[in-house]
């Protein structure tokens, strides 16, 4: 029944605390500097109420903040302003600083509209007529009080996080050659002179070390770890993986639940067959080693350093690769062992 009942439904439970923040559920953009300013804000100034405000070039659909000078003495709900207040472009963003006991007296006392709804709005205007102390801190970034109540919506808003993160990561020294058509979750790190090429994707949890190459049409999932120097190339996958320093994975190629040592090549087409239909497996690959393309490596399965696979080779599971070792065919067949690892 609006947005002061639903906060007087939870505010029996939240007696441990003196002072309040309260968001709205479809305003996902808000930053965690933007509220920690509001509440240092709020004490500050020892006001009864402080909310976040912002000033928009289209205020339509937004309750406007009324003030009179730089007092704040209302939020008007849109259905509710007149002409003149429709005019105005500064809105209420719907994230409020309350002082418990002060809130849930207000609460008691507040009277439905004329909908049969109680709004928070209506405390703030309350408040101010009675002179308590009631203000609005400003957005520097108009985007954080955009509300998501439409698929449109929901696009934009999740553009502008995608955009924050790219920028975060621009910040941190990462060339990303376009990003319009890249994807980096909030989450992931990526290390300093790294190079994303287009149309990547790089989720949550991920961790990319200095000066690596990821891309394009790579999928870098949760649980990765590229470390420094690795080189990632086009349509590759990487699941639960560790790719070692130096080593490089080209082309149309899967790893999942991997462990790649350093300097390792892996060749065009090669797959890490980790699911026997019941659990995931582990394959191991040591330093140096070089695998060719089109290999299978069924999983539970290790690779000894600087081991080669012959191109089009079905290691099965548990047929391990000495080091230094060749093998070839399907299945996959000990031929000899490099001599020096050559």
């Amino acid at each position: 029944m609006g947005s002061a009942d639903a906060v007087k439904a939870a505010i029996g439970s939240l007696f441990r605390w003196d002072t309040l923040l309260v968001l709205c559920g479809d305003t996902p953009l808000f930053q965690t500097e933007s509220l920690a300013h509001l509440i240092e804000e709020h004490h500050r100034q020892g006001n009864a109420a402080t909310f976040l405000s912002a000033e928009i070039p289209d205020p339509s659909g937004y309750g406007r903040v009324v003030r009179r000078g730089e007092r704040v003495i209302a939020i008007v709900e849109e259905e509710d302003c007149s002409p003149q207040e429709r005019l105005i472009r500064e809105i209420n963003s719907g994230v409020y600083v309350f002082e418990r006991k002060a809130l849930a007296e207000g609460l008691r006392e507040l009277s439905p509209n004329s909908t049969g709804e109680f709004y928070i709005t209506d405390l703030i205007r309350a408040w101010a007529r009675e002179s308590l102390p009631v203000s609005a801190v400003k957005l520097d970034d108009d985007n954080e009080g955009w509300g998501v109540n439409s698929f449109e919506e929901l696009v934009r808003a999740a553009q502008v996080l995608k955009n924050r993160v790219l920028d975060r990561c621009r910040r941190q020294g990462v060339n990303l050659i376009d990003p319009s058509t890249t994807y980096i979750a909030d989450g992931a790190v990526i290390g300093k002179g790294s190079v994303i090429y287009p149309c990547t994707l790089i989720e949550s949890g991920v961790v990319i070390g200095n000066g690596c190459h990821i891309g394009p049409f790579a999928h870098i999932r949760p649980g990765s770890r590229i470390e420094s120097g690795a080189e990632i190339g086009n349509f590759v996958e990487v699941t639960r993986s560790k790719v070692g320093v130096q080593s490089r994975v080209k082309h149309l190629s899967y790893l999942g639940d991997a462990t790649i040592g350093a300097k390792v090549n892996i060749g065009a087409g090669t797959i890490t067959a980790n699911f026997n239909g019941r659990e995931k497996n582990v394959t191991i690959i040591n330093d140096g080693a070089v695998i060719g393309s089109n290999t299978t490596l069924v999983a539970p399965v290790r690779v000894g350093k600087k081991a080669v696979t012959g191109a089009g080779s079905v290691v099965l599971k548990g047929r391990n690769i000495p080091a230094g070792g060749v093998v070839v065919g399907v299945p996959a067949r000990l031929l000899k062992k490099r001599r020096n690892g050559r």
